[in-house]
């Protein structure tokens, strides 16, 4: 079974709610990517998605773009965020990673050889912002081939035909994004967010993540009574940016460790 797969299905035993913090590779430091992941996983997190830089991101607001200009500039790009997942699988063989991303990495690379490549690396997921579904069959494919799970972005403007495409094809969790805008916008109203999942499960079985202006403890456990899932990457790259790089993994994991006892405490919505 997936990582992603074991780690949801053992979290929906329990009745909890997965916390999975987005970094992006390199950001601080090559050589602190690594340090922050296991910081987090020690802080509770369920999955880690990896940001994987690029130069002219689309989804990303400008916190995380700041993030990947630093990472770019000390030379980060698709090969050595694999080398550091590799590392990562060195010392932690259960925590699923997801990579998110965009598409012009991975067809520099090659779609067949950065599957086989992911997989080879300990990767279980990928998201790539800019593979609509439409045009992603053959994407999903290569990645299933692989045992790695394709996973997909739906957001409030997303109709009911394209969310049926995205069941077909998705496979580890939908990503659902809660707000019109880019990452770390904006404030989230949790009942639309409780309808619009409602409508996103009506066309699948898979769990469901909330993601885009979760800031805080309150917020993470507002999503954390209707959601799989709350996912947080703006201001855990806050958290990391605005202090000394030699202290950058304790600081993110103290900052999640909060977001998990505030999710933990939730008592969930029924579906």
């Amino acid at each position: 079974m997936n990582r992603i797969d074991a780690t949801f299905a053992r979290l929906r035993a329990a009745g909890r709610t997965a916390v999975i913090p987005y970094v992006t590779s390199g950001d601080p430091a090559p050589t602190l990517t690594v340090p922050i992941m296991h910081a987090l996983v020690a802080a509770g997190a369920d999955v880690i998605e990896l940001g994987v830089p690029f130069s002219d991101p689309m989804a990303d607001g400008p916190v995380i773009q700041r993030a990947s200009e630093r990472a770019l500039a000390l030379g980060v790009g698709l090969g050595a965020v694999l080398a550091m997942v590799a590392e990562f699988r060195t010392t932690d063989a259960a925590t699923p990673v997801v990579l998110m991303g965009y598409a012009n990495p991975v067809e520099a690379m090659g779609a067949a050889t950065f599957a086989e490549r992911a997989r080879t690396a300990g990767v279980d997921g990928v998201l790539i912002v800019d593979y609509p579904p439409e045009e992603a069959e053959e994407f999903a494919a290569l990645l299933g081939a692989k045992a790695l799970a394709p996973i997909f972005l739906v957001s409030p403007t997303t109709p009911e035909a394209r969310v049926e495409r995205v069941a077909a094809l998705a496979r580890g969790y939908v990503y659902y994004v809660s707000l019109k805008g880019v990452t770390g916008a904006g404030h989230i109203d949790t009942d639309e967010v409780a309808r619009k999942l409602a409508a996103i499960r009506r066309h699948t079985a898979l769990p469901v993540g909330v993601g885009f202006g979760i800031r805080d403890a309150a917020s993470a456990a507002r999503i954390a009574a209707v959601a799989d899932a709350v996912v947080i990457g703006s201001r855990i790259i806050e958290e990391i940016e605005n202090g000394p790089a030699a202290t950058a993994a304790a600081r993110a994991g103290a900052w999640l460790a909060d977001i998990r006892r505030a999710v933990d405490a939730v008592v969930k919505r029924a579906a």
